[in-house]
């Protein structure tokens, strides 16, 4: 019979359900402002640009490739549409669709890159991210532009409501956009043959190509979505700060990794869920928002990600460990 750690280690959701819980029960216990609806709406809202980025990095690892460059392309995506918009006067409609075009463009380079050149994803990423964060500040001069328009810089909520404790809880469209997100993520992974085919790529690419996906087909899929998805993600972090820079979300790359890791996306491919994705924002979330609340350092925070990715490649490497050692033929006796 399966031991328990066992089954943790097979079902990284449930060990991540087991850490929120304990979560929620310690700084519920440390602080009476942890447990409130709208201190967990703040931090989900707080959270929605990382978790769309993660949803998109998710695709990514599970198709067997690693992604750094996502970051260079929110920064990119989001200056182009306030660059048409703002002093262009484009209609917001043409301004946005380019600029989703360059983002799934971006994306695509890096999957052409790594399929042609034969080279890791991790490598041809790094080079391409500093290539597109230097031509940005160079074409740009790094100027930032604060006029955007008013339905883009306007955070007001898409709709709020009041509790019986008289406290206002605001859903913005941050949050709702996020939430659109993982569901489409859930149904192009769960759903659709292309997310059936990303896993088998990731987990098998050689047995994948000759049962006839089309590899290069895949990869340009997994990358243009998470382009896609940094435009979007670009787009809600240049909402909530009300401003375009030439290096938004420069150094969150790991934050965001750390989410997908978590949330069982495993470095060689094949594995992890959105379900996973979500619990894992969850549990950084809270705890980052707990240690905040019970006064420990923000700088704190990076050591917890670090922490983070490290339990998670262990429990992965584990569940392999456990399943190889369950599936073992034994010799005839």
């Amino acid at each position: 019979m399966h031991s328990l750690a066992g089954y943790i280690f097979k079902r990284n959701e449930s060990a991540l359900v087991v850490a929120v819980l304990l979560t929620v029960i310690v700084f519920s216990l440390s602080s009476p402002y942890f447990l409130t609806i709208p201190n967990f709406v703040n931090l989900i809202e707080a959270w929605s640009v990382t978790t769309i980025l993660a949803a998109g990095a998710f695709v990514v690892l599970v198709s067997g490739g690693i992604d750094i460059s996502f970051t260079a392309t929110v920064a990119a995506t989001q200056y182009l549409a306030a660059t048409l918009m703002a002093r262009h006067g484009y209609p917001p409609a043409l301004a946005l669709g380019l600029s989703a075009a360059l983002g799934i463009a971006m994306g695509s380079i890096n999957a052409l890159l790594t399929h042609y050149l034969r080279v890791v994803s991790i490598i041809v990423t790094i080079a391409t991210g500093s290539i597109y964060y230097a031509l940005l500040i160079f074409i740009t001069n790094a100027e930032e532009i604060y006029n955007l328009p008013d339905w883009w810089s306007n955070r007001a909520a898409s709709f709020k409501f009041e509790l019986a404790s008289g406290d206002t809880v605001r859903i913005t469209m941050s949050i709702m956009v996020m939430v659109v997100v993982v569901l489409m993520t859930h149904h192009l992974m769960n759903r659709t043959r292309i997310g059936r085919q990303v896993y088998a790529l990731g987990g098998n690419p050689e047995a994948a190509s000759r049962i006839g996906i089309g590899v290069l087909r895949v990869q340009l899929l997994a990358y243009g979505y998470l382009g896609f998805l940094s435009f979007v993600a670009g787009f809600i972090q240049a909402s909530r700060v009300q401003q375009a820079v030439p290096t938004a979300m420069a150094g969150q790359e790991l934050n965001v990794l750390a989410v997908a890791i978590l949330g069982g996306a495993s470095l060689v491919g094949g594995l992890g869920s959105v379900g996973g994705v979500v619990l894992a924002v969850l549990f950084l979330a809270m705890l980052q928002n707990g240690l905040t609340l019970v006064g420990v350092s923000s700088y704190f925070f990076g050591v917890v990600i670090g922490l983070a990715i490290l339990v998670s490649i262990s429990m992965t490497s584990l569940a392999d460990k456990h399943a190889h050692r369950w599936h073992r033929p034994r010799a005839n006796r």
